[in-house]
């Protein structure tokens, strides 16, 4: 069974649509959602939550339409934490253990104390970091199966959102568990990501395996020339240089003589993007 299955979804405002959106989270895996401010992301994660209705497709988490019980099995984190700004932390507690059924008051304990958060200050006094970090733990605190996180490294340090990226790989080496999380630190995202989808202007540019997505392109350092003897196909992206053109090619569609060199995720998606444009 797939913790998302998404298909032809789509959602149409005055100013912005998001697009025939369909992908397939499989249980125990962390998908990627990537693409710039505006691409769709938090759109896509709303209408899968069930925040907005779409226009058109369907939804299933864990085989089944999404319903108010399934909630109780969904860890959310979004880029703003619904917090009333005069709770403190023990409040806070007292409020989600009469939210949710498997609310674990040693497991939210444990993560106070791990992020080093106040217990008696209010919300409101609270960092964009520290935000971020109790919206983290109260998402993890009560046995869910699947994480949504919509920015969930946004505003935390280096050293910070690396313990984070560990936390969450952690939490999907049970093979019940999987997260889809959405974020412009592309990096973070390469570290622990399974699967990446690409968003551009509402549309799904790709959705793969992160790993066949650096197996199957790379870096090539050519000329215009030669470049216009490749099959239009084979090339993703490119710029030009003082030395030349740098391309990102499917390795698959040019000739092995070519020197192709390594890509991150970064360099693919920066590229499909600047070509798209």
């Amino acid at each position: 069974m797939n913790a998302i299955e998404v298909k032809n979804l789509t959602k149409t405002y005055k100013d912005f649509a998001l697009e025939n959106l369909t992908l397939t989270l499989p249980k125990g895996c962390i998908m990627g959602l990537i693409g710039e401010n505006g691409a769709g992301k938090s759109t896509a994660i709303k209408l899968i939550l069930g925040i907005t209705h779409p226009d058109s497709g369907s939804i299933n988490i864990f085989g089944k339409k999404p319903a108010p019980e399934l909630k109780q099995k969904i860890g959310v984190v979004f880029d703003e934490i619904g917090i009333p700004p005069e709770f403190n932390i023990r409040e806070i507690n007292s409020i989600m253990r009469s939210s949710f059924d498997n609310w674990r008051n040693d497991v939210f304990s444990g993560y106070i104390r791990k992020f080093n958060l106040p217990e008696k200050k209010p919300f409101k006094s609270f960092s964009k970091g520290m935000k971020m970090k109790l919206g983290i733990a109260i998402a993890l605190s009560h046995d869910a199966e699947l994480l949504i996180l919509d920015e969930p490294t946004s505003g935390l340090d280096p050293v910070v959102r690396d313990e984070i990226v560990d936390i969450f790989n952690d939490f999907t080496r049970d093979e019940n568990h999987s997260i889809l999380i959405s974020s412009h630190i592309v990096s973070d995202l390469e570290k622990m990501c399974d699967y990446i989808a690409f968003l551009h202007n509402g549309r799904l540019m790709l959705c793969e395996e992160k790993d066949r997505l650096l197996e199957q392109y790379g870096f090539i350092n050519t000329t215009a020339d030669i470049l216009r003897e490749l099959d239009e196909s084979a090339v993703i992206g490119k710029k030009s240089n003082r030395w030349g053109i740098e391309a990102i090619v499917d390795r698959e569609k040019i000739p092995h003589t070519f020197d192709v060199k390594p890509i991150t995720i970064e360099d693919l998606f920066v590229f499909m993007v600047k070509e798209e444009n």
